[in-house]
């Protein structure tokens, strides 16, 4: 058999193979095929296009350009190395095979469909209308050029064009994928939750295994207030992706509000191993919290410090690490944790509250009942606030204004169980106070005498 005839017995096998979706031995035999005859451009461009079902989408490119260089103007190798170009983000070069197509086959519609996105994609957007309109003339039925020209405008902001672009898309053809989710995002930005959720239930039905769309579907329910349903869909798209970061933190946010730290840890924990490249925005800050709920707070206290250096402005993070700073009796540094926290929010009741404490625990009584103060100012309802307001003022011996601040935590909060038995003994802590001052005691029943 000659080293020809091989050659072609190499590609009819390669066609069975493909047919039958096995595209790496598909590919063994074609490229065993042009080790012998490297110079037929139909076997280059076929190469191409397994190359393209691998995912292998630069190789792809390169095996459409050796075709075209071995027979060029063939117009469909040129349009698929043009949309291989768009894939790998190559906009401009892909616009030049596109338009080189658009001068050799003017009526060609394709030539100037995909071109709207590719400009739209380099943000010039008046020359992607204008492919939009010169492809109108030759095809004004084509659902891709309403869809480019939809990602066009919403880019720009302009979404109720956007969106009669996209419904257009669907008059055309009902199920093209991708548009119902567009349309969603649009109505999510409106605040219109339910209208966001039917489309991307409709999209997630035609592509069930979108985990991207999934997450999305999940995290409306959240802004719609319906946890149980954002953690069904958080936890069906780490069955179906294992790695997916984003669904992982998510669902290690909503643990965390639960106060269920441990599963919180299990999901941060998945995340570490993964690598610090896939680390959300705002894991240290989350993995801080649920160590500190956890008790751990030394080591809660690391993660936020390396948190509140990446983001030294951030009063979440700087207010936890004051947090576990009070937790382990470093009061001086927790306070200056909350002093940062409220020279950006002055209204911050719980921090004023927590400052306060800070002051208390470090002997200053007056300066916690200041901040005291102002917390309840913001928040009166604070009982804690009323009872340590309460504890300062016994300390300093102020019983009317202890007794009045008790009542009021009574009258804020009617459970307030500690609130009440202080009010009740509160003759006691005079009593002891003035034995332990026999003189000035004595003094005044001698005066009454």
């Amino acid at each position: 058999m000659s080293d020809w005839m091989e050659a072609e017995r190499r590609v009819e096998r390669a066609q069975q193979l493909f047919e039958s979706h096995r595209w790496e031995e598909a590919l063994s035999e074609l490229d065993a095929a042009l080790s012998i005859n490297p110079h037929n451009a139909t076997w280059h461009a076929q190469r191409g296009f397994l190359l393209d079902e691998l995912d292998r989408t630069g190789e792809a490119a390169d095996a459409y350009q050796h075709a075209l260089e071995l027979e060029p103007g063939d117009r469909d190798v040129s349009m698929a190395l043009g949309m291989t170009l768009l894939r790998l983000e190559r906009y401009v070069r892909a616009i030049a095979v596109l338009e080189a197509v658009a001068e050799q086959y003017p009526d060609f519609e394709p030539a100037y469909c995909h071109r709207i996105y590719a400009y739209a994609e380099l943000g010039q957007h008046d020359r992607a209308e204008q492919m939009f309109y010169l492809a109108q003339q030759i095809d004004d039925h084509c659902a891709h050029c309403f869809f480019h020209l939809g990602g066009s405008l919403a880019s720009r902001g302009d979404t109720d064009r956007a969106m009669y672009c996209w419904k257009r898309v669907l008059d055309l053809e009902p199920e093209y994928v991708g548009v119902q989710e567009r349309i969603g995002r649009i109505h999510r930005e409106r605040g219109e939750l339910d209208q966001a959720r039917e489309c991307f239930l409709h999209e997630l039905r035609n592509d069930p295994g979108n985990t991207d769309l999934m997450f999305d579907l999940g995290q409306l329910h959240l802004e719609a207030g319906d946890p149980g349903a954002a953690a069904t869909k958080f936890l069906h798209v780490v069955e179906l992706e294992p790695d997916h970061a984003d669904a992982h933190f998510a669902l290690a946010k909503m643990w965390l509000r639960l106060g269920q730290h441990a599963k919180a840890l299990t999901c941060l924990d998945t995340i570490r191993r993964l690598g610090p490249s896939d680390e959300p925005i705002g894991f240290k800050l989350v993995h801080g919290h649920a160590l500190l709920q956890a008790e751990r707070t030394e080591e809660a206290s690391e993660v936020l410090r390396q948190a509140v250096d990446e983001q030294p402005e951030d009063p979440q993070a700087v207010g936890l690490l004051g947090d576990c700073y009070a937790a382990r009796a470093r009061y001086g540094e927790a306070a200056d944790c909350y002093r940062r926290v409220l020279a950006r929010d002055v209204k911050n009741a719980n921090k004023e509250f927590k400052l306060g404490v800070c002051l208390f625990r470090l002997s200053r009584p007056a300066a916690a009942i200041a901040h005291w103060l102002a917390a309840l100012r913001v928040k009166p309802d604070l009982s804690p606030a009323w009872n340590h307001l309460a504890l300062a003022y016994v300390q300093l011996a102020r019983w009317r204004e202890a007794k009045e601040a008790l009542r009021k935590a009574c009258a804020s909060d009617p459970e307030n169980q500690a609130a009440r038995e202080l009010l009740d003994g509160l003759w006691r802590y005079q009593l002891r106070y003035y034995l332990r001052r026999p003189v000035v005691w004595l003094g005044r029943i001698f005066r009454r005498g």
